[in-house]
């Protein structure tokens, strides 16, 4: 049986999950709008380590310096009476219809300034509060139509607004790094930096990659059809994994944001395991919307089954590494063998190509690697039966 959370389990949430208030393209709210001080203090009684917020959550659009001084100190004794951290700030660039055609990339240059200029006030206030990580999440950021977007001069556009954000955190000595967030579509026909890969290839052109990573979220990459473990896997191979959202996605279809783990389950445990495993000491942040159907007991409800279920996986992830049986057929599946370089220390190239002489290819391919007993042991512990 998993164990209550902790702030030592470093979960947190944004304060636009909970807050969620369940309106979609075809409904009306179902719930009321909630406080954000409540919020704060209902997720410490959970057990959350930390809360994020866009800089709309905390201060609403358009407030001039009295209403934001006062919002903004209201929000942080909030967050100091309830014991909680803010590890994580990012801006709204998405609601408000200016930013139709996008942030940082619109047609419009004014408009770029002006997002521009908005991300770079809520960074002051991420490092007045905190926060180490700085996601830029880019939903607006694309097109609709091939004929309406130059997208080499956007990327441009979008590569200078970072190294000016890279190069001010670097002037003003914040302890900020910044996280991109893909996603491949909605609300956009298609967003650019659409998954891992392409926000990888994106960071290596800019000038401080060094203070650009990642946050990569599970339903993200699974609207692709792409393999959430695999693309961890890599940004934790790249040192890249700067925070992560976690949720629950049924396949490539719009971005459904529920539960961790009420989608697809054993890709959640092994995702766990891979987490545990490789010791990420980043935040474990829930992405995620309660369903519509809830009322506000059930928005507490939905963020703490988010944290019993990442806990729930925790532990039969570790029964999983520690069982006997796997542990034999991981030996005999070779999972090891791939941490071996494939060339011997100081074995040259002449030298290796003339080893190996007694090798069969017929009777390697004969082989079985027992990939079967391997999913299948971990499926049993998955579901309790071992």
């Amino acid at each position: 049986m998993a164990a209550d959370p902790t702030p030592a389990d470093r979960f947190s949430f944004g304060l636009w999950t909970v807050g969620w208030r369940a309106n979609d393209p075809f409904g009306e709210p179902t719930r009321p709008a909630l406080d954000p001080v409540e919020s704060v203090h209902r997720l410490a009684e959970l057990g959350a380590w930390g809360v994020s917020f866009h800089d709309d959550d905390v201060i609403p659009f358009g407030s001039d310096d009295t209403v934001r001084e006062e919002r903004v100190k209201r929000f942080r004794k909030a967050v100091d009476e309830a014991g909680l951290v803010v590890p994580m700030a990012t801006t709204n660039l998405f609601t408000h219809p200016v930013f139709k055609d996008g942030g940082f990339t619109s047609n419009d240059r004014s408009v770029r300034r002006f997002a521009l200029r908005k991300v770079l006030r809520n960074v002051d206030l991420a490092a007045e509060l905190g926060a180490t990580t700085y996601v830029l999440w880019g939903g607006r950021e694309g097109s609709e139509t091939d004929a309406a977007k130059d997208v080499r001069a956007a990327l441009d556009r979008y590569r200078e607004a970072m190294n000016v954000l890279t190069q001010y955190v670097i002037d003003q000595a914040y302890n900020v790094k910044f996280a991109i967030e893909p996603k491949p579509n909605e609300p956009r026909g298609d967003i650019l930096l659409p998954t891992i890969g392409h926000a990888l290839g994106f960071i290596s052109t800019l000038e401080h990659e060094h203070l650009v990573g990642l946050n990569p979220e599970v339903g993200h990459e699974q609207m692709a059809g792409l393999n959430f473990v695999h693309g961890i896997s890599q940004a934790l191979w790249q040192d890249k994994l700067f925070h992560i959202d976690l949720n629950g996605q049924k396949g490539p279809r719009y971005d459904q944001d529920l539960i961790f783990g009420h989608g697809d389950l054993l890709s959640a445990f092994f995702l766990v395991d891979l987490l545990e495993q490789a010791g990420y000491r980043g935040p474990r942040h829930f992405d995620y919307k309660p369903l519509r159907t809830e009322d506000v007991d059930g928005v507490w409800a939905s963020a703490a089954a988010n944290m019993r279920t990442y806990l729930l996986l925790k532990e039969r992830a570790a029964a999983f590494r520690a069982d006997p049986d796997v542990q034999e057929a991981l030996r005999a599946a070779k999972v090891d063998e791939i941490l071996l370089p494939t060339l011997s220390r100081r074995e040259s190239v002449e030298q290796f190509r003339t080893a190996d002489a007694d090798f069969d290819p017929d009777s390697a391919g004969a082989r079985g690697y027992g990939f079967v007993r391997l999913s299948q042991l971990a499926l049993e512990h998955l579901v309790g039966a071992r």
